[in-house]
């Protein structure tokens, strides 16, 4: 860890420093508490149309079975722009992490890039942090089960934002991968279970790159919510259409979900349409929508928000600020 004493801004011949946070340092003081109420805030803000966030960006690397995908966002005092990839073979093939990520952190008054943060572990915890928000605002009772069904990282981060959110849940986890399942449970108290008594529980968190949909209507509790965090690009879908066309489903953002959300695949096929989707989360969050009556069936369609970043990505900039962590280097060379 490195210590530093960060110089103003502004001022007469006062050289302008940029914060570098390893993920080591991100990860000091990005508690799942700040990212959820930053994720919250950010949702809110977006419901509100204080936000501004233009498309995400797909660059297919196709011949390494991967993409890289160029997130901007401005909210407030805050502007940025993660880098992030997901290639799927990268831990068999190179042992690096399927998902890693680069933040850059800018002040939109003058562009100045403020930090540049790991965007890995921010990545992980944000999206962790949405899956809890959405439960708290689409669950229309307090659960007794939760279920998460894929055990990979994100399961862990979806767990801890609903630890956040609820107490006193019972953890019930499925995966295509008995020992994976066996571990994760065994790292935060859950139960393995099958896949039809995992999508039977009161909240359900699927976290998986799956193309062919193995939620079935008839497994789901009439009330349950589910949080469909693994669609993020085209071909991708998890639960059965049946399963949508049954429930209020809420999305992040319609452009990105109809290319690359749980919905992308039944609006390809005809099987959903727009006209079905209940509204969006921020919606919600920001009161223009009311939440769900009791006993409705709620989905959250979860691609992924650049505005969830760069809220996240403040709240960590400024902490680290507060606490000295990170270090300073003079990135782009401009006196004050």
């Amino acid at each position: 860890m490195s210590t530093l004493h960060n110089k103003e801004l502004v001022g007469e011949g006062t050289r302008m420093n940029t914060l570098v946070l390893t993920r080591y340092e991100v990860e000091r003081v990005a508690s799942m508490d700040v990212a959820v109420a930053a994720v919250e805030s950010a949702f809110g803000a977006f419901g509100r149309g204080e936000a501004s966030m233009p498309p995400k960006v797909y660059l297919p690397i196709d011949d390494h079975d991967g993409d890289f995908r160029a997130m901007p966002a401005r909210l407030g005092a805050s502007a940025g722009i993660k880098w992030v990839n997901v290639h799927q073979h990268n831990r068999k093939r190179y042992g690096l992490p399927t998902v890693m990520g680069v933040y850059v952190l800018n002040d939109p008054a003058n562009a100045f890039p403020l930090a540049v943060m790991d965007g890995t572990s921010l990545t992980a915890l944000r999206t962790g942090a949405a899956g809890g928000v959405a439960s708290k605002y689409l669950t229309s009772a307090t659960p007794r089960t939760i279920a998460f069904i894929g055990c990979g990282v994100q399961a862990h981060t979806l767990h801890a934002a609903h630890r956040v959110v609820f107490e006193g849940f019972e953890s019930l986890v499925h995966d295509r991968n008995p020992e994976t399942a066996a571990q994760f449970a065994s790292e935060i108290g859950g139960r393995v279970v099958s896949l039809e008594a995992a999508a039977a529980a009161d909240i359900v968190c699927t976290a998986t790159p799956s193309r062919v949909p193995f939620i079935e209507p008839e497994w789901v509790t009439p009330g349950a919510h589910i949080n469909a965090m693994g669609a993020d690009a085209p071909g991708k879908q998890e639960l059965q259409s049946a399963v949508l066309r049954k429930a209020a489903v809420y999305i992040d953002d319609i452009h990105q979900a109809e290319g690359s959300g749980e919905i992308n695949v039944p609006l390809a096929r005809g099987e959903l349409s727009i006209e079905d989707i209940a509204g969006t989360l921020g919606e919600v969050v920001a009161g223009k929508l009311p939440k769900p009556d009791a006993g409705v069936t709620t989905i959250f369609d979860s691609t992924g928000l650049a505005i969830q970043d760069v809220a996240l990505a403040r709240a960590i900039y400024d902490a680290a600020r507060a606490q000295g962590l990170g270090t300073e280097i003079d990135l782009i060379g401009v006196d004050g």
